[in-house]
């Protein structure tokens, strides 16, 4: 049975690019929505002309009351039927409640090895830090921000010359390597922790 994904962006969507590709041939999953909370999200653009529907729920005119946008986010995404949501640059932190909606089947990409830097500004935390490396991780999504199970994780580098501009760059280039392997082995049903060298 082809598992339907739902993918929620806030932006370019570069890493809903690599899942949307990565979904063709025998893969076990197939794209039905990508979603934002920003009309001119650049993303949106993309899906449409890989042929995936899309669809907006901006979170401005619900003006702090986050239970009535994940009231109407939920309410779009339903109507998909995603089996799987995958969060890939979607910058709005969720409630415990819609998270519990859809737990155990949605995942999330960060730029970070967790449970190091939670949250944002990773890479210029992990250059402050002196980490010999960095990288990404992907996890299911729990209540809690940036935890859950790991289900993957790709490491770089940290280079003595690297400014957080640089090694953002090149842990992008691991997230869309990552994020669709464990896409793939996720949607048949494994949930085994891939390690990217």
């Amino acid at each position: 049975m082809t598992r339907r994904v739902a993918i929620f962006i806030s932006g370019g969507g570069s890493n809903m690019v690599s899942l949307v590709e990565s979904m063709t041939g025998d893969h076990p999953a197939r794209p039905c929505l990508v979603i934002s909370n920003l009309p001119d999200a650049g993303g949106l653009a993309k899906a449409s002309a890989m042929g995936v529907p899309t669809a907006v729920v901006d979170h401005r005119p619900f003006k702090g009351d986050r239970a009535a946008f994940e009231a109407e986010l939920a309410q779009v995404v339903d109507a998909a039927r995603p089996d799987i949501l995958c969060l890939a640059g979607f910058m709005r932190v969720l409630t415990g409640g819609f998270v519990g909606r859809y737990q155990g089947r949605m995942l999330n990409i960060h730029p970070s090895l967790l449970p190091k830097y939670r949250g944002l500004h990773t890479h210029a935390r992990a250059l402050e830090a002196g980490d010999a490396e960095h990288g990404c991780t992907v996890h299911e999504v729990t209540p809690e921000l940036d935890d859950g199970p790991i289900l993957g994780q790709a490491r770089v580098p940290v280079l003595a010359d690297d400014t957080p501009e640089t090694l953002a760059a090149r842990v992008l280039v691991e997230e869309h390597r990552l994020y669709p392997a464990v896409l793939r082995r996720f949607a048949a049903g494994d949930r085994t922790p891939i390690l990217l060298p």
